[in-house]
């Protein structure tokens, strides 16, 4: 399982992607009906009709007694459609702009749980070699004790530090299989190593500005899509203010012996109290939009500290693995070889190849560490990237 695989499947496999799709789909519909006027209401009705003397419950014997039918139609003007269907698209961006912030969150999470297997097979690796070599040198000692070359004491010593080495791989490889069930959480099937090669850690993310962040975050584009369905909201609210009028029109039928008629009217809400409840409807959606500015404000502070914190902690950790690659290392390789060459001298104890081994084990797993706490840092700060990933042409906008 490579690592751009492991994005690919986690991105099609989630189902948190695909029900914020599912909203993006239901924000869509709910744009196309927004310009629609309401329907018409069918209006059916008996008007007039007697309840005492002899012409009661009678529809055709009173003059004034009429079946109506007719029809209502609010209206709704072209202006006030036109802010509701700028609201609506708004909220079309809105959702996607969750919908990226989504697919970002899968694809961080998906990634960090690709290198905590790649890591920890490697620290298992580094174990199971350790022991390999552990097992070597206790066959090395127990040959040597039966030809009178070692003592027990040396035999002991090997077997006790084999037992630890033992139960050290059993720990790695615990922690191995614990990292490859919670990478197969993203990928939704069984996944027990991954593919070796690491992405090479190369930072596209570095420009803080306001208007790159809303291009490279998923984060502050939302925040920034959010002042825009506040503003909409407002002027919504503010078309509000002048109600919609209703108009309608009918046919009365009465008896044979009288003539039918038809009657057309309109009606006109009056806002009685405007300054209460279509004002302070203005008031609130406003307030919303300087909530929405104030909460882009803080979305750009904070992803400008991330950035660059994690950035700076990124360079720092390379220069570290780079600087114990090329200097402890080969210390502790020239360590093992020293206590080896004076084993074999016979001036020099068996246990100190052990120790010397044990520390040469314990510097290459520091390193891994600082490796997969790089990986894990360019993870948290290049995987949310709305721009294509330099590493395997893959970005959450797709």
């Amino acid at each position: 399982m490579t690592f751009a695989a492991a994005l690919r499947i986690a991105a099609q496999a989630s189902a948190t992607n695909q029900a914020a799709q599912a909203s993006v789909d239901a924000s869509v519909q709910a744009a196309a009906r927004s310009t629609q006027l309401p329907d018409p209401m069918l209006k059916l009705g008996v008007e007039n009709l007697p309840v005492s003397g002899p012409d009661r419950w009678r529809i055709s014997s009173d003059f004034m007694t009429m079946r109506r039918i007719g029809i209502e139609q609010q209206w709704v003007s072209s202006e006030k459609r036109q802010a509701k269907a700028t609201r609506a698209g708004t909220a079309v961006d809105v959702e996607q702009a969750a919908s990226l912030q989504n697919a970002a969150a899968v694809r961080e999470e998906a990634g960090k749980a690709w290198f905590a297997v790649l890591y920890a097979q490697r620290a298992a690796e580094l174990y199971r070699h350790l022991a390999r070599e552990m097992a070597e040198d206790l066959a090395g000692a127990e040959t040597a004790h039966r030809g009178a070359k070692a003592n027990a004491t040396e035999v002991v010593q090997a077997r006790l530090t084999l037992v630890q080495a033992r139960d050290d791989l059993a720990r790695a490889e615990q922690e191995h299989r614990s990292a490859a069930i919670r990478l197969s959480r993203w990928l939704r099937r069984q996944i027990d190593v991954v593919d070796d090669v690491a992405p090479a850690l190369t930072v596209t993310v570095t420009d803080v500005a306001p208007l790159a962040l809303e291009n490279s975050r998923p984060s502050v584009l939302a925040a920034r899509r959010a002042i825009a369905l506040a503003d909409a909201d407002t002027a919504v609210a503010t078309r509000e203010r002048h109600p919609d009028w209703a108009f309608d029109a009918g046919f009365s039928q009465r008896g044979s012996q009288y003539g039918n008629m038809v009657s057309f009217g309109v009606t006109i809400p009056l806002p009685v109290n405007r300054a209460q409840r279509q004002d302070r409807d203005v008031a609130e959606k406003s307030a919303q939009g300087t909530r929405a500015r104030l909460l882009y404000e803080d979305a750009v502070a904070e992803q400008q500290m991330q950035v660059q914190v994690l950035r700076e902690e990124l360079q720092n950790l390379t220069s570290r693995i780079t600087r114990l690659q090329a200097e402890l290392l080969p210390a502790a390789n020239a360590q093992v070889d020293l206590a080896v060459a004076a084993y074999r001298s016979a001036s020099g104890p068996l246990a100190a190849i052990f120790q010397a081994r044990r520390g040469l084990l314990e510097k290459r797993l520091q390193i891994n560490t600082l490796e997969q706490q790089a990986a894990l840092t360019w993870a948290a700060l290049e995987l949310p990237a709305l721009v294509p990933s330099a590493n395997n042409g893959e970005g959450v906008a797709q």
